[in-house]
Formats: C-alpha cells, structure tokens, sequence
C-alpha cells in the first residue's frame, strides 16, 4: 500500500482551545497579550512546551486558565480572539496551553491515555503529576498571579483535566472536564460500548496519533470507508496488511479482547472518590465520541460531593459543539437558541470567575439540561432528578407496535425476526461514510442526528412504533432497554436505538415530515452478558434477557409525534463485524468464522421486550 499515513492537523477541533484555531482566519486584530513560550520540567526531567499568555489590560493579580493539549498548543494568541473565548478574555486570565508528552514540541514518551500512576512508586509519573509540576513552575515563575489555577479542555483535554483533579495541585481551585472520557476503556467511551470495538473511530483514531508526534491521517483508498472496511476482512488483516504492529493502541486492542487488567487500570472511577475540587461536568447529547465519560464522572463524584460544587450540563450539542458552533442547530434538526453562547455566558464564564477569583453571580443549579423538543433549558437540583418521573415501560407488540400495554394471553413464543449477515453488515450511517476526520468533510460529527430512515424497513433492522402520541411525553433521566432475544449462532450483536418519528406534514418545514430522529442508542456483545472479563458463548436458539443501559436523555416527544424503536446486529463500519460465532478473540478470527444467524425478538407475556423510560409525571 503506497503512503498510508498523511500528516495532518485537521482534528485540533477536539479541544477547546484548538477547536477554535480552525474559525480565525477571517478575526483580527489579536487581543493584547504578552507572550511566553517555556520548556517546563518534569520531576523525571522531561520537559512539556508550554506557550503562556498575559494580558496586558487586565490589572493583575490574575488567575491560570490552563488548558493542556495532545494536538497541538497554538502558537499565538489568535485562538483568544474568537468567540468561544470572549466572555473568558473579557474577564481576564492568564491564558496557558502545553503539549503533553511525546506530542508536538514537548520531550517524552507518548502513551494514549496514559493510566493514573502507582502511587506506591515515588518515582511514577502520570497526567496528573503533570499538571502538578506545570502548575507549580507556572506559580513561581509567572509574574502577576493571584495564586489560582482553574482547567479546562475538551475530549482528551477533558481526560487531562480530570486527571489533574484526581490528585490536585493546592492552588487548583475549579475544574471543567468537558466530554471527557471516564476511561471504563471497555464499556462506554472511545474504543469499546458494552464490550462491542468501535472499529473506525478505533482504527483510525489510533493511526492518527500514534503515527508521528504530530497528527497524521490514514490514507483510504475509497472514499466510501464502508467499502474499505468490509474488504479488510477479519481484524487480524489491519495489522498483516496495513499498520504492521507498529500502533502500540492497536496491538493492544489485539492482545486484550477483554476486560481484563490492562483495561481496568486505566478507569478514573477508583480516583474520584476524593476529589473535592468544584467541577463542571460538560457533555452534548447527540455526541458521538464521549456521552458516557460526562455522565460517569459526575455519577462518580456526587456520592462524594459533601461541598455541593459538582455540576453538570448537558446541552443539544456534538463533541465539544458548545465550543465551536453557535449550538442554533445541529444537522437538520433547530433548537430555536444560540445554545452555545448561553452555556460560555451564563455558566462557564461565571462559574471560574466565582471559583478563580470571589466574584457573585453564581447561581447555577446543580444540573443543568437542555429539554429538546420543547428546546428550553432546564434546572434540576441533582441528576436525574428526584421525585419528578416514574418509570414506565414501553412494549414491543404485535404488528410493529409500541405499547404501554403489556402483552397477555399467548403462548410465550411471538418474536419477530430476522437473518443478521455479517458480509451484509447495516451502515451506521447513509453511505458514503467518508473517513472519520475527513479534511473534505465528514458526516461523522453529525451522524447521530440523521434521519434513521434509511434503515427503517430493511430485512435486517426490525422497527416498532406508537400511533400518534394525543398528548406531549417527556423523558427525564436514564433509559434501558430489556431485549429477550436469541440467535441461531453462539455469538451476536443487539444495537437498541429509540427514535422520535415526526408527524408527515409539517407546514414549516415541510422537509422534515417523517423524520425519524434518534433520542438514544447503544449497542451490547452478547458474549459479555455475564461479565466483561470472562466472556461465554451464547446458547443457540436460547431465548436470554439482554438488559442495555441507553445512558440518559431529556427529550419531549410532541403531540402527534410518534416513538419507535428499532433492533438490530450489525452497526458498519462504526461496530466491528461479530463473526456470530463464538471465538476467543475477535481480532483473531478468520473469514470463516463470520456467518449468517437467524435472530429472534421476542415480544410474549413471558418475555415481554420493552424500553424501560422515566416519564415525567403529569
């Protein structure tokens, strides 16, 4: 294969900071900053380059806003001047952003996700001895602080945010992770959902980052990455043909198939028992790349929480969107607002300044979601809220319908079903699917606001749906789904999505009747029904209770609206391909391994199929 990885820059959206170099070019003047670039040292002598921007306006003493970065720090204070950034410059901070080890211009080792360090061994090193030392140099160096330190970052930056909060510098005095990953590596962020490899978010993520010190993209033959993926074949073809086993990432995915120690060492839920720092908790809920680690981090922390400082937001947004758009819209699909600006404005601005330097106006509940549908924002005392929804659950029925109605009276056989072929595997999304980070653009950032239509009413996908609702239904918390199915193989795949299906005719948009608008999605590997760390083949033909956690939402589904589920096995290329037969490791198995199976939803008194919802109460 000629040329496989391409330099590139073109992901530097993921953090906050960098998220906004890409929107500068039409910006100027710069604000007044003095700047400073600094080789800051480690206590194992590694050096981190650190780029340091004072205002010149703003009367000191100052608080730190750090933000650390593997993609690159920006080297002028042109990110500053757009946007995202004019209610934190107006305030006035000391603005500071570093390339963490092994990236860019900073000395060490890289490791992807560095895990938090032994503490036993006074000489181990981690993201947050890091942040430590940084911030200690920064202290004693850095003429015209007041002796605060706040952080913040997006995607990875969040990850190093949240590292920095696990064993904090004393001057860290507010922290904002921000679609960070909750690293349970295994179960709900980046590389793996509940046991299933998100194999092209996995594959080219990994590439991307382990290539070079800096971004590097992998060269795809065909622009329609469906089609590359499904001719490499097994998983074991990405290293015989393509990467080698030079990614340690991929080689990684290879030897642990499972959740063993490797995957367990790397969780932050042991850390965050302790940490009293105030945080704001950061998530989108259309994002595709980390809608679990918000959610975990915060359901982490609250049990600990004894100075009520740990909040949440969740807004209509992608991965980091609320930085990098006005938040009015995502894809086809209008929140009425300029989302974005009233979180930067109302919440994070308000909340450093309240934290990093005494000032009032914070007033902020502790959660704050935005209700779509009715597209307002909402303010809870805590997440999800007490007292406020029942659980009610909503049957798969006869016909393809959606009920909350329980089925009764039959022989406990009815199911519909289906023949899963993995050589035919469903797209996650309308083909082409262009590459992950596509510099020509990609429908990665927006794919979970497509309209599911164009998987309704294959052979391959079943679907189930309510007659028009003659009243409003909101949704207010966390969603599971109880699936009592059975395949013919020993191994399968069950991807749960709930859709809001618009009305046909809508005057206003005329566009928009019928779309079908998913609310919430995830997917579950048979294999680990019993545990993620000893996987067991299923028993063919075996009718087994799958219960699917769909993480949360606050959604209202309209008057005339109707709700639908829709149930299947494969999700191509974003889900690897389960050969359906059980294997020892999946990036081991051959072609023949992957076969047909025949799969059967059940929907009968005795297994009654349903989506478990919190329904506002009346």
């Amino acid at each position: 294969m000629k040329r496989p990885f391409l330099k590139t820059r073109m992901i530097l959206f993921l953090l906050a900071s960098s998220a906004a170099i890409a929107a500068l070019a039409q910006v100027s003047p710069p604000p007044e900053f003095t700047e400073s670039l600094a080789m800051i040292p480690m206590r194992d002598g590694v050096k981190l380059s650190t780029i340091i921007f004072t205002p010149r306006k703003a009367l000191p003493p100052l608080p730190f806003l750090l933000m650390r970065t593997p993609y690159g720090a920006p080297s002028s204070p042109r990110p500053l001047i757009s946007e995202p950034y004019r209610e934190l410059v107006e305030e006035g901070y000391i603005f500071v952003f570093q390339d963490i080890r092994g990236r860019y211009a900073s000395e060490g080792a890289f490791v992807m996700g560095r895990p938090p360090r032994d503490r036993r061994d006074p000489r181990a090193i981690d993201e947050s001895t890091d942040a430590y030392d940084t911030i200690e140099w920064l202290l004693k160096n850095v003429p015209g602080n007041n002796g605060r330190v706040g952080m913040m970052g997006i995607s990875y930056g969040g990850f190093l945010t949240a590292m920095a909060m696990l064993d904090p510098h004393p001057a860290v005095k507010a922290v904002s992770p921000q679609a960070s990953p909750a690293m349970d590596v295994f179960r709900g962020d980046d590389f793996y959902h509940n046991g299933a490899f998100r194999l092209s978010y996995g594959f080219e993520y990994a590439a991307m980052m382990e290539t070079s010190k800096e971004n590097a993209s992998f060269h795809f033959d065909r622009y329609d990455t469906y089609e590359w993926y499904l001719g490499l074949g097994p998983l074991s073809a990405a290293n015989g043909k393509y990467l080698l086993g030079k990614l340690p990432t991929w080689n990684n995915f290879v030897a642990h198939p499972n959740e063993d120690a490797y995957y367990q060492r790397f969780a932050l839920r042991p850390f965050l028992t302790g940490v009293t720092v105030p945080t704001l908790d950061v998530a989108g809920w259309w994002d595709q790349e980390d809608f679990y680690g918000p959610q975990k981090i915060y359901q982490t922390l609250e049990p600990h929480d004894r100075q009520g400082t740990n909040y949440l937001v969740v807004g209509p947004w992608n991965h980091g969107g609320w930085m990098r758009s006005d938040g009015s819209a995502l894809g086809k699909i209008k929140f009425g607002a300029n989302t974005s600006k009233y979180f930067r404005e109302k919440i994070q601005a308000p909340f450093f300044a309240h934290f990093l330097k005494d000032k009032d106006g914070w007033e902020v509940k502790e959660a704050m979601t935005f209700e779509t549908g009715a597209n307002a924002w909402q303010a809870y005392d805590q997440w999800p809220p007490r007292g406020l929804t029942e659980e009610r659950n909503l049957y798969f029925r006869e016909d393809g319908r959606l009920s909350f109605e329980a089925p009764a009276g039959d022989d406990g056989l009815s199911f519909d079903s289906y023949i899963s072929d993995p050589a035919r595997p469903v797209p996650y999304r309308p083909r082409p699917i262009e590459m992950t980070y596509d510099p020509r653009g990609s429908g990665w950032g927006s794919w979970l606001v497509g309209d599911q239509r164009f998987a309704h009413l294959r052979p391959d996908v079943l679907s189930w749906e309510t007659e028009p609702l003659a009243e409003d239904i909101t949704i207010t918390g966390y969603i599971l789904a109880r699936l009592f199915a059975s395949t013919s193989g020993t191994d399968s795949d069950w991807i749960v999505k709930l859709i809001d299906v618009y009305p046909e005719n809508i005057a206003a948009e005329p566009a928009m009747g019928g779309y079908q608008l998913m609310i919430a999605n995830d997917v579950f590997r048979g294999r680990f029904r019993m545990s993620f760390e000893k996987p067991e083949p299923l028993i063919p033909n075996l009718v087994t209770d799958f219960t699917i956690d769909l993480l949360a939402a606050d959604h209202r589904f309209l008057k005339g609206h109707k709700i639908m589920v829709q149930v299947q096995s494969t999700w191509f290329p974003l889900i690897d391909r389960n050969p359906q037969t059980f294997v020892e490791n999946i990036f081991l198995a051959r072609a023949s391994d992957y076969r047909p199976a025949t799969q059967r939803v059940f929907r009968s008194k005795a297994h009654p199929s349903h989506i478990v919802l919190p329904v506002r109460k009346r």
